[in-house]
């Protein structure tokens, strides 16, 4: 695991069958998917390695059945993998007896998932301080920290209040801040806004960017929604029938899709707002604009009008305002409208 990844996954494999082991056994780990199919198995999670880096948002996702729900409870445990490795700050969390598999929950983990969860017979208040009660710690300390989360995601006010007085966005914030009641050192999120109108859903991306940006967790995310990944993601993973397709940046998931599986899912993306200029420049020419350049993480749309309405290429510097390229309006349109 390199000095940065606060996760790693290697080869990890979720079987369903008569005798998952021994099948990955039989094939020496290594099945082919008529193997599977032949011997009546499911490869739920097939061969899947990645790492997350500390403070990132890696974001998974696929169609319905692709096992990014399934992989994420590998990660946590909630299900077992069949094989592979999983660490946990450099320690295998396979190899963890159930004691220290609380601990790690209590202590390191946060977990949302879409259906929020509550305690309808709690408040607020009680629902955010439940984990701390849970952990053994004094009432007026935990209501002390559970009120500090519920003024962080913006429900201040609210504490006394039953889930049934909520909206689904409130509701979601209780489950967002009883997440973070525990002060976790990883955040998994499982499409904890799928269920919520466009509205709200976009006003709850909002209010997620706002609470990565104070608190830096290390986050690996679910959803089956590649603008919603575009817009939150540091990295995206696709998988596909249990396998991990493609590991990219947005921008490079966009611009270089492994496959047509991966370009489907890219094809109506937010060009605009994921490409950047360093990504679609071009050499630099004899005539290019040194007076108006832009920079190479300035975004496509951002820059359009700009490099639209001049007769000459626009120079692109780097963060030492140094010009390392240029766009010109032919390239500047094929990214913004041209086929991945």
């Amino acid at each position: 695991m390199s000095s940065a990844a606060q996760i790693a996954c290697r080869n990890v494999w979720k079987v369903f069958g008569a005798d998952p082991r021994g099948f990955l056994e039989k094939h020496n780990f290594a099945p082919t998917h008529e193997n599977l199919l032949q011997e009546g198995y499911i490869g739920a999670v097939q061969d899947v390695s990645f790492e997350v880096n500390a403070g990132e948002i890696l974001i998974v996702m696929g169609l319905s059945g692709s096992g990014k729900s399934t992989l994420i409870r590998c990660i946590t445990r909630l299900n077992d993998p069949t094989s592979g490795e999983i660490d946990f700050e450099g320690n295998n969390i396979l190899k963890a007896g159930t004691r220290e598999l609380i601990k790690l929950r209590r202590h390191k983990i946060g977990m949302v998932f879409q259906n929020f969860g509550l305690l309808p017979h709690r408040t607020v208040l009680s629902n955010v301080a439940f984990p701390l009660e849970v952990q053994g710690q004094g009432k007026d300390e935990r209501n002390r920290r559970a009120r500090e989360m519920i003024e962080l995601v913006g429900l201040a006010g609210r504490e006394d209040h039953y889930p049934r007085e909520l909206s689904g966005g409130q509701q979601q914030r209780v489950g967002i801040a009883r997440s973070l009641a525990v002060e976790p050192d990883v955040w998994f999120l499982d499409e904890p806004f799928s269920a919520l109108d466009p509205l709200i859903r976009a006003e709850m991306q909002d209010e997620f960017i706002r609470l990565q940006q104070l608190l830096q967790k290390t986050i690996v995310f679910i959803t089956h929604d590649f603008e919603e990944a575009t817009r939150l993601a540091d990295r995206i993973g696709i998988m596909k029938d249990g396998r991990l397709v493609q590991l990219s940046t947005p921008e490079d998931m966009v611009l270089n899709p492994a496959d047509e599986y991966v370009a489907n899912f890219a094809r109506n993306a937010p060009r605009d707002r994921i490409v950047s200029a360093g990504a679609v420049m071009q050499p630099l020419g004899r005539e290019t604009n040194m007076d108006r350049a832009v920079q190479v993480s300035d975004k496509i749309g951002a820059i359009a009008e700009l490099v639209l309405s001049s007769d000459v290429p626009i120079a692109v510097c780097d963060d030492k305002k140094q010009p390392v390229g240029q766009l010109t309006r032919s390239n500047l349109t094929q990214a913004l409208f041209g086929k991945s």
